[in-house]
């Protein structure tokens, strides 16, 4: 790869042969005044904002809760193209990132060097399903998170509706999570990003929050049902489920062998949110919902399918289809490094279920963004593949491309 400066564009050649690309993953690296600059005077001083602490700056929210690591651009990716090493947690500085990490325009010349022609965009900051601020104020959080979505309905827009952030939502509040997912959608947000373990908080007035397979969140899923905005379930979008990750390398481990074991079974986390929707009956009532499993990888998916299917038969407990085809009708789910078994496993999880992503500019991800087509998908047809690349994000996420 040839170096890239401040503003010249990539110089790889796309890998991709003229096919559309759609990378359901990737992130956005937020500029240190992206909350400061559109706050309302009373909230100016409490959104977050890069400080001084210590001689060191961070990330602070309500003027002296910690949140992120540091004050990175939690990128890999540096200005010369060069990748940091899997292993850390911060990414690099903020000074030193690839400015496509954070700014519109040289994002997308990286999309057009490599040849993609769209993306899909989470958050870094407040976290993936928006919990990294839950010990603030929920009046705090929920503007924090109404400033984030403004700040991303303009970066869709500066894009040349090229990237599509997924929007924030206050989960501990249904009837707010109801209003924001709307005011998303008429702001022309594709999808909604959420915690999937709300049972492990509380809500405003302090009360237990029930999990997802309550009544209680009937009227969130019929408005994303109604809406036909997907839910999008990423790996660590749970306090919990990043604990549990963090937790699993042994002490004695190096920062890389604890972040390749904890990581790992990070991807499998979405499967306890996966299988608990689908034995949960919400389906039934809302048949048309689409969930997305972001970054968790696809090997796992056609063992938890057959298991679930074998597990059902030894008991009385009754759904009105197979757990495996809630899986498939309902769920979508995405790749970047699988390559053995990925053909094999795309047909059992269903072609028109899978695609493909980058996580750029995480490390760990796909850098450059390439791929062998011919290799990588031997065994699928000239259709399917148009499906995982670009085809099925198109229609799960309804993009105007």
């Amino acid at each position: 790869m040839n170096a890239l400066t401040q503003t010249g564009p990539l110089s790889v050649k796309s890998s991709f042969g003229g096919r559309k690309v759609v990378d359901a993953d990737t992130h956005f690296s937020e500029p240190f005044d992206l909350w400061t600059k559109r706050a309302p005077s009373k909230y100016k001083a409490k959104v977050p904002q890069v400080v001084e602490v210590n001689g060191q700056l961070r990330w602070m929210i309500d003027e002296t809760h910690s949140i992120g690591y540091g004050a990175s651009s939690s990128s890999a990716i540096r200005k010369d193209g060069s990748r940091a090493e899997l292993g850390g947690t911060s990414g690099i500085p903020f000074a030193e990132a690839l400015p496509a990490c954070f700014d519109a325009k040289a994002r997308v010349a990286v999309m057009d060097a490599c040849g993609v022609t769209a993306q899909i965009a989470y958050p870094n900051l407040l976290g993936f399903g928006s919990t990294s601020a839950n010990k603030v104020d929920p009046a705090i959080r929920a503007i924090s998170m109404q400033i984030y979505n403004d700040a991303m309905a303009e970066f869709q827009e500066e894009s040349g509706r090229r990237i599509f952030p997924m929007a924030l939502v206050p989960w501990w509040d249904c009837k707010a999570m109801v209003e924001e997912t709307r005011r998303a959608h008429e702001m022309g947000l594709r999808g909604v990003t959420t915690n999937p373990e709300p049972f492990e908080h509380v809500d405003a007035d302090g009360k237990p929050l029930p999990d997802l397979g309550h009544r209680h969140w009937d009227p969130f899923w019929e408005v994303c049902q109604s809406l036909d905005m997907p839910v999008n379930f990423h790996i660590g979008a749970s306090a919990a489920s990043i604990d549990w990750g963090a937790s699993k390398g042994w002490p004695s481990a190096p920062p890389f062998v604890r972040t390749a074991v904890g990581g790992t079974l990070l991807f499998l986390s979405n499967a306890s949110t996966m299988g608990n929707i689908v034995f949960s009956g919400l389906l039934d009532r809302y048949p048309k919902l689409k969930f997305v499993s972001v970054e968790s990888g696809l090997g796992w998916i056609p063992f938890v399918m057959e298991t679930w299917d074998y597990q059902i038969t030894q008991s009385s407990f009754k759904l009105q289809r197979a757990p495996s085809e809630y899986v498939r009708h309902n769920f979508h789910t995405m790749f970047w490094y699988e390559r053995e078994n990925l053909c094999r496993d795309i047909k059992k999880v269903g072609v028109d279920n899978v695609m493909f992503e980058t996580d750029f500019p995480h490390p760990g991800g796909l850098w450059p963004i390439s791929i062998d087509v011919a290799s990588a998908f031997a065994g699928l047809e000239e259709a399917e593949i148009a499906k995982v690349l670009s085809g099925n994000a198109v229609r799960v996420y309804n993009l105007p491309i």
